[in-house]
């Protein structure tokens, strides 16, 4: 890349540490090019307040928020759904967020004649993959810097020093600096003690989840939802019908308030490397479950167990950053054509912990534990078949 060619980049701008430094340091990297800073709102709400002002008084000149929501959830997020494409059990909210927001970047680099794009990535996730591929899916010539391959700060206490050195409002210290990523579909978490998959993650500490409660602070009572697809699109709560938005926002509200949706795994990242992340998807786990509930009963066999195997290859096509090829379209299509029947009510009981059940101490007869002997018996029963089998035969166990 010629830097003396770039007089102006557009950045993909989320007003979080690392978007903020970038602006500063592109003038100062870059010939002091004009920087146009563009956010993508897939549903991170509060995160948007204050963002012009942060983004010019950082140095961009100016800032474009625009409301990708709508496509978000009905063009990348409910096709998923509907094949129940998950990658190690996480439903996908970064990764699908990634190339609805990478587009609209590229579109306005074009609209804006744009000698550069700029992305805030770091050089060992997945999301730097996800954004560069998807820019170059609409712009194949333009260069894409990224500022974590190049750069001489190393870490996120070097960005905050960057930061207040050049006079960048921030709204994290260095104690609170988990990683993380909000839109209307998620929330994840990753960094500081998380990194140590031998730590708990700190569910009842106060302001750790956003989106939900942790099941041991989940209300006892039980709360019924109804959920209507029309060929596996959502379309109505309780008998209301209302949009994609404000479905998921209804969800989330609901699987928030009883503990459900979160996810605590290891997953193994696009470049090799295993990061440990805790996933905040509410409204998603819901969506997912009854969608698949509502299918066992639409879908015939042959379609169902094909289906499955298509959804996982989707999943990693998702998450590795693939969502503009040919075999994500083609995938997507006979993922539609399993639809046409998946049309129905299904009516979910939001319940995690029944504390008289799961208990150890003296219950209310719900539970006989002498019946276990006979659970145990069937459970083995194939098992000690085969087993009799070999001693009846002279084979070694």
């Amino acid at each position: 890349m010629d830097k003396s060619k770039i007089k102006k980049v557009v950045l993909a701008y989320s007003g979080g540490l690392d978007t903020s430094v970038i602006i500063p340091w592109l003038k100062e990297n870059y010939n002091n090019c004009e920087v146009i800073a563009v956010s993508g709102n897939v549903g991170q709400a509060d995160e948007l307040e204050g963002l012009e002002e942060k983004a010019l008084k950082t140095g961009a000149s100016k800032l474009y928020v625009e409301d990708l929501t709508k496509e978000f959830l009905e063009e990348y997020v409910f096709p998923c759904v509907q094949a129940g494409a998950k990658y190690e059990e996480y439903l996908l909210g970064t990764a699908f967020a990634r190339p609805p927001i990478a587009k609209r970047v590229a579109e306005i680099a074009i609209k804006e004649g744009a000698d550069a794009i700029c992305h805030g990535c770091t050089g060992k996730g997945n999301d730097q993959v996800r954004f560069e591929l998807a820019i170059k899916a609409f712009r194949p010539n333009m260069p894409i810097i990224a500022p974590w391959r190049e750069w001489e700060i190393k870490s996120r206490d070097e960005e905050i020093d960057y930061a207040e050195a050049h006079n960048v409002p921030l709204r994290i210290s260095r104690e609170t600096n988990y990683s993380k990523d909000k839109n209307i579909w998620h929330l994840s978490h990753e960094g500081l003690d998380l990194e140590d998959p031998a730590n708990e993650p700190q569910y009842n500490k106060p302001g750790f989840l956003e989106m939900s409660v942790s099941p041991e602070m989940a209300p006892d009572k039980p709360t019924y939802v109804k959920i209507h697809f029309e060929k596996g699109v959502p379309t109505a709560i309780d008998g209301e019908e209302l949009g994609s938005v404000a479905i998921v926002e209804k969800l989330n509200k609901l699987g928030g308030a009883n503990g459900i949706g979160l996810l605590d795994i290891v997953e193994n990242r696009m470049v090799g490397m295993k990061s440990r992340g805790v996933y905040e998807t509410p409204g998603g786990a819901i969506l997912y479950h009854a969608h698949e509930v509502l299918e066992t009963i639409t879908l015939d066999k042959e379609t169902s167990h094909y289906k499955a195997i298509v959804a996982q290859k989707l999943a990693e096509l998702v998450y590795t950053a693939q969502w503009f090829t040919p075999l994500t379209k083609a995938i997507l299509a006979f993922v539609k054509s399993t639809q046409e029947f998946v049309t129905g009510d299904v009516t979910l009981k939001l319940s995690l912990y029944d504390p008289e059940i799961a208990t150890f101490d003296e219950d209310d007869g719900a539970y006989d534990q002498a019946e276990a002997g006979g659970f145990i018996n069937l459970y083995g029963l194939p098992i000690k078949v085969n087993a009799k089998m070999k001693e009846k035969n002279g084979i070694a166990k």
